[in-house]
């Protein structure tokens, strides 16, 4: 009768190891984590300061309202949540994400908020806090055309004292008295400026007046300076990456980082992602000329002066939304979708790849939104929303 019970008892153990929130690769586990979001939730953003203090910024939607929440990784689990701002009339978009940075306690965020009637009329509203997100400012908006147009795909980073701020500016895709009409009827420009940490903006460039539409943009901060990669958009509609510097207080002129030659008449709404220690950038990104998809990783050891070969790392399935984290001098960690599956891979800079693991599934629907990864200390970790449940999930790996 023991040994009975006993089986019971085991076959009740293991069964419990069946359904373990962990799952094995041949390098890493995957460390599933409780969400601190409610449904509906989606367009997750996490992000690592200096000091490793780690951030997620998410939207949930109550009460018709937005709410754009955050909260902190500590201790391997995340913190209770806390509102940034709250609104009814804001643009949310599966591609164009809120985002938030941080400098110790001084942090800063962004979201998008209708400017008029016109499908693509909205801005670019920053707000910042001095007290780790305590309380935070009244928002405004981070350029001063005051016209009803696109204002969006933003990357923000901490700079010196300050934070640089770069976006995606329509002011030229509208025209007088066109306003309330959809579509753009010009060329989409990539802005950016200088914000203090109280949000005032000392300093605004344009760095290139013609580039796509509506792919997200990325920022790094290397040893030269910070670098801004986005899709560029040339004459003869290709698109493919390019990168400007901020070297000796002037941006240098766009140059693209490798050519794809990829010829598309629309927006594949599918932007880079970089990422850099010292002078050594890594930069990951889609591309489909041809129609033959791709997800590259290429890097630099010169802040962005000069990059190696492109090394491919999708499985033939790619839909791009790629991330990438910086591991060392010498190695990256790239995550990007493969169909409906979230994908990692560790490359080094020679162009050796570890094997690719799954992180999570979800759906390749737009609904399902870009995944995200940051290093925080001597973990990895994702963010992706789960498009059946509309729920932001968060897993982590050691490294």
């Amino acid at each position: 009768m023991k040994s009975k019970y006993f089986l019971i008892i085991l076959i009740v153990v293991l069964s419990g190891c069946a359904i373990s929130d962990k799952k094995i690769n041949s390098e890493f586990v995957v460390n599933y984590l409780e969400s601190p979001s409610l449904s509906p939730s989606g367009e997750p953003y996490l992000f690592t300061d200096h000091e490793t203090n780690t951030y997620m910024s998410w939207i949930e939607i109550a009460d018709k309202k937005n709410i754009f929440k955050f909260s902190s990784f500590k201790n391997e689990k995340w913190t209770e949540p806390r509102v940034i701002a709250t609104g009814e009339n804001w643009f949310v978009n599966w591609a164009d994400y809120p985002l938030m940075a941080a400098d110790g306690q001084h942090l800063i965020a962004h979201y998008l908020s209708k400017s008029g009637k016109g499908t693509f009329a909205y801005d670019v509203m920053l707000t910042t806090s001095q007290d780790e997100g305590n309380t935070w400012s009244e928002p405004k908006a981070v350029h001063d055309d005051a016209k009803q147009a696109e204002h969006g795909f933003v990357s923000i980073l901490p700079y010196g004292e300050n934070f640089l701020v770069a976006w995606l500016d329509g002011r030229n895709t509208v025209m007088e008295g066109m306003e309330d009409h959809a579509g753009h009827h010009g060329q989409m420009s990539m802005r950016a400026a200088i914000v203090d940490r109280n949000g005032v903006k000392s300093n605004e460039w344009e760095l290139d007046n013609r580039t796509c539409d509506c792919c997200q943009t990325t920022a790094a901060l290397t040893d030269n300076g910070p670098v801004v990669i986005y899709r560029d958009r040339s004459d003869e509609e290709i698109r493919d990456m390019s990168i400007v510097r901020f070297v000796d207080g002037e941006w240098t002129e766009p140059k693209n980082i490798y050519a794809d030659n990829w010829k598309i008449a629309g927006c594949p709404v599918n932007g880079p992602r970089a990422d850099a220690i010292g002078n050594n950038l890594a930069v990951a990104w889609f591309s489909s000329p041809e129609g033959d998809a791709r997800v590259r990783v290429i890097f630099s050891n010169d802040g962005g002066v000069t990059f190696g070969e492109p090394v491919k790392l999708d499985e033939g399935k790619a839909i791009g939304r790629v991330d990438v984290v910086m591991l060392d001098n010498e190695n990256a960690m790239v995550s990007w979708m493969e169909g409906a599956e979230i994908k990692a891979m560790k490359v080094n800079r020679d162009g050796t790849k570890g094997s690719s693991m799954n992180i999570a599934s979800t759906s390749d629907a737009r609904s399902s939104g870009f995944p995200q990864m940051t290093k925080s200390g001597d973990k990895l970790v994702f963010a992706w929303t789960d498009d059946k449940e509309k729920l932001i999930k968060t897993a982590f790996i050691s490294l």
